[in-house]
């Protein structure tokens, strides 16, 4: 058993009614497993998707098994998410299934992919150009979803279904060539069976080999990470000096960053050599140029701006802010301001800087521009992009963390003094 942990487990099959999950659950039937059946009904083929919905509705009553049954209006779906049909229904249905999961506590999610499947997958991803990665096929487990069917053949599958005489609903939708998938199932890979009759336990051994290939790279990938990247709570800082020392660099980059979503290759490898300042977007992260390095962090979704307002006494968002009245002035540091209540105007606004703003550093005589002040810190454009500043009537308070504004700031003839704290 490829999966004895199941054996223990709570599990979902995923069910079309189809032969090769028929197969799947009989298997796992027969063993005295404990499983759910998840169906989804896409209503895209009318009377024949409710019949296959019928048809497990009856075989799971009959066998006593749990199930859970989905309608989707998938071409409204689609339609409201500009995606083709297969894609909308295969986001609603994984959607679906990790929901179901976590409403029921379940582990695991067992759908019925096998050989053929990741041949056909194989195919597809070497037509459109793809790495390494669209070589290496469907993963046997990929998180919560496995796929005990992986080794066997869709041949292989459909003796076992008539040896063992059991029932399953035909998709007409795989007799039309409209689908690039059944393109290469019906017209290419016949011959290439034709050709060498062990064609599909040959690509099985070639893909071991790639997977092993795919794993070295993996790990002399995560070697080098350490050597060029370098780790803090809000940022990752890549060097580009020791990223140019690496034979095959752009293999290096490609794979710290495909995680986050990025997908504009030429892009990024331009970036090394841009002007500091420069960006590249994935949907949730930003990789940007500064100086002799690329830093990527994740797109601040706290941008514009907060009220501080006078009957509050903390804040939790953008920051952890306290606010109180004190009789008198102690220990102000880079954390702890005390200010003149008296000159603020409020409600206060916490808000990032924006050109032409200037300020009174605290102990300096006259004012700054906020842009020459963060250029003497020694600011890179991760951290100007991502420092806070308390203002009231839009004036700058505090430089928060950093500087207060001689301005605003409590004395010894102060009446009422306010002590704003930013807390860890």
């Amino acid at each position: 058993m490829q999966f004895p942990f199941l054996k223990e487990s709570r599990f979902f099959i995923a069910v079309s009614g189809g032969i090769d999950s028929m197969v799947l659950v009989d298997l796992f039937l027969k063993s005295n497993y404990n499983f759910s059946i998840l169906h989804c009904n896409f209503q895209l083929r009318g009377t024949e998707s409710e019949a296959e919905t019928q048809f497990l509705r009856d075989f799971c009553k009959a066998n006593q098994i749990h199930y859970i049954l989905r309608y989707f209006d998938t071409n409204e779906y689609a339609e409201e998410q500009k995606l083709s049909t297969q894609l909308a229904a295969r986001e609603l249905r994984y959607n679906w299934f990790q929901e179901k999961l976590n409403q029921n506590n379940f582990q695991y999610l067992l759908t019925a992919h096998h050989a053929d499947d990741n041949l056909e997958t194989f195919l597809i991803n070497l037509s459109r150009g793809t790495g390494l990665e669209g070589l290496t096929g469907i993963p046997a487990q990929n998180d919560y979803i496995i796929r005990p069917l992986l080794p066997f053949s869709r041949d292989e599958i459909l003796a076992y279904a008539e040896e063992n005489e059991l029932f399953w609903k035909e998709d007409s939708s795989n007799a039309s060539d409209k689908y690039l998938r059944n393109k290469i199932r019906h017209q290419i890979v016949p011959i290439l069976k034709e050709l060498h009759p062990t064609f599909l336990e040959n690509f099985q051994k070639t893909q071991e080999f790639l997977n092993e290939s795919q794993a070295l790279i993996e790990d002399e990938v995560n070697l080098k990470y350490n050597d060029v990247v370098q780790e803090d709570e809000n940022k990752k800082v890549i060097s580009i000096g020791k990223l140019f020392e690496l034979q095959n660099w752009k293999t290096y980059l490609y794979h710290w960053l495909k995680p986050y979503g990025f997908s504009a290759w030429n892009d990024i490898y331009n970036l090394v050599h841009a002007h500091s300042g420069k960006q590249v977007f994935s949907e949730n992260y930003t990789l940007l140029k500064d100086r002799k390095t690329l830093l990527l962090f994740n797109i601040d979704t706290q941008q514009g701006s907060f009220e501080f307002k006078k009957d509050e006494n903390s804040l939790k968002v953008p920051l952890k802010i306290t606010k109180s009245k004190v009789d008198n002035i102690s220990n102000p540091t880079k954390h702890v301001i005390f200010v003149d209540e008296d000159k603020l105007n409020f409600p206060l606004e916490i808000r990032k800087w924006k050109e032409g703003d200037v300020f009174y550093p605290c102990g300096m005589q006259g004012k700054k521009k906020l842009s020459k002040f963060y250029k003497d810190e020694k600011y890179s454009l991760f951290d100007k992009e991502n420092q806070w500043l308390l203002c009231s009537n839009n004036e700058i308070v505090w430089v928060i963390g950093k500087r207060a504004d001689e301005r605003f700031i409590a004395t010894e003839t102060t009446h009422n003094i306010i002590k704003i704290q930013l807390e860890d």
